[in-house]
C-alpha cells in the first residue's frame, strides 16, 4: 500500500495550517471562509488521525506544541510545493508550460509586470506563477524555477546570469525645486532629503562623490521600502536618490527631475538565479527575454 494512502486529508492540514500561522482559530477561520467550529473540528480530527497534541489552551487562546511546531515548519513549504505542482498540472493539460519566478516587490511592481503583456504576445504558451520574496531561500526546496535578485552573485545553490548593475540617480520634484532650476549639484543639499532605512548612506556617498567637506550630517525622513520613498519623492517632500530603472516613468513624464547621477562603487547587480543543474526551456526562454528587455531598456538610456 502506498504511503501516502494513509495521510490526512488535504482540508484538515490547510485548516491546521492556518491555525499554526495565526495561532488562532478565528483568523483561521476568516481567512478559509469557514466558520471556526469547523476550523476546530478539523484540528481535533487531524489531531486523532496523527495521535498527537497540535494545540494547547491559554486562556482563550491557543498555542502550538511542540509536535504543532514541528508539523508547522515544514507543512506550509510542503503545502506551496503542491500547489506548484498541482499548477504545472494544470499549465500542461493546456499544453503550456507553468513558470514559477520569485521576483523582488518593487521589481516586480515598476520594471517587469509593466513589460509583461510583450513576454505574453511572444510566448503564449508559457503561463507565469509570481511570488514576491525579500531574501533569498532555496530555489528547489520552494519549487521556483528561477529568481530575479539583487546584490552579489552569491544565492546559495544557484547559478547566476547577471542582468546589469545598479543605475542611481539623485531626484526630485519640480514644484520642490522650484525655478529656476538648481545652479550646482551640491545645492541639492539644502533641499529636504529622504532617505532608504536599509541604505543609510547614500547621501554620504554622493556628498563625497561632489568633493563636500567631510562629517555632514543629513537629516530627513526615512522609509522602508522603494515604493513608499517614490511616493514621498513624487509629493515633494523631499529628494531622493533611486535606481533610474523604478523610476522610468515619472522621469519620462517629468512627475519628477534627475538632477544627477551616482557614480556606482558597489560590485552589486541584478541576477537571474535558478537551480544549480537546472535544465528548463520555459526558463532559458523567459531568461532570454528579460536580457532582451534589459538591452532595449540600456538602448534607450543611451541614446
Amino acid at each position: 500500500m502506498p504511503r501516502y494512502s494513509t495521510l490526512p486529508s488535504l482540508a484538515l492540514m490547510r485548516s491546521f495550517e492556518a491555525a499554526a500561522r495565526h495561532e488562532s482559530y478565528t483568523m483561521a477561520a476568516e481567512e478559509l471562509g469557514v466558520t471556526q467550529s469547523a476550523i476546530s473540528r478539523q484540528v481535533r480530527e487531524l489531531e486523532a488521525a496523527l495521535g498527537v497534541t497540535l494545540f494547547r489552551r491559554v486562556g482563550r487562546a491557543v498555542r502550538l506544541s511542540k509536535a504543532g511546531i514541528a508539523l508547522r515548519q515544514e507543512l506550509g513549504s510542503d503545502l506551496e510545493r503542491l500547489s506548484g505542482t498541482i499548477g504545472r498540472a494544470i499549465a500542461a493539460g493546456d499544453g503550456a508550460s507553468l513558470l514559477s519566478v520569485a521576483v523582488l516587490p518593487t521589481f516586480a511592481t515598476r520594471w517587469l509586470v509593466p513589460r509583461l503583456p510583450d513576454f505574453k504576445t511572444q510566448h503564449p504558451g508559457i503561463e507565469l506563477d509570481l511570488h514576491s520574496y525579500t531574501t533569498p531561500f532555496s530555489l528547489e526546496q520552494q519549487r521556483m524555477d528561477l529568481a530575479v535578485h539583487f546584490g552579489r552573485a552569491d544565492w546559495p545553490g544557484a547559478q547566476m546570469r547577471k542582468l546589469f548593475p545598479e543605475h542611481l540617480v539623485v531626484i526630485a520634484a519640480p514644484t520642490l525645486l522650484g525655478h529656476p532650476q538648481l545652479s550646482t549639484e551640491a545645492q541639492v543639499f539644502d533641499l529636504p532629503l529622504l532617505h532608504l532605512t536599509s541604505r543609510p548612506d547614500l547621501w554620504s556617498a554622493y556628498h563625497d562623490q561632489l568633493g563636500l567637506d567631510p562629517g555632514a550630517v543629513f537629516p530627513g525622513m526615512r522609509f522602508d521600502q522603494f515604493s513608499m520613498l517614490i511616493a514621498a519623492a513624487v509629493a515633494g517632500l523631499g529628494a531622493a536618490i533611486l535606481p533610474s530603472y523604478l523610476i522610468e516613468d515619472e522621469l519620462a513624464s517629468g512627475v519628477l527631475n534627475e538632477i544627477d547621477q551616482i557614480t556606482n562603487t558597489s560590485d552589486s547587480a541584478y541576477y537571474i538565479a535558478t537551480p544549480t543543474g537546472q535544465k528548463n526551456e520555459a526558463v532559458q526562454v523567459f531568461s532570454n527575454w528579460i536580457s532582451k528587455q534589459v538591452q532595449q531598456r540600456n538602448g534607450r538610456r543611451s541614446g
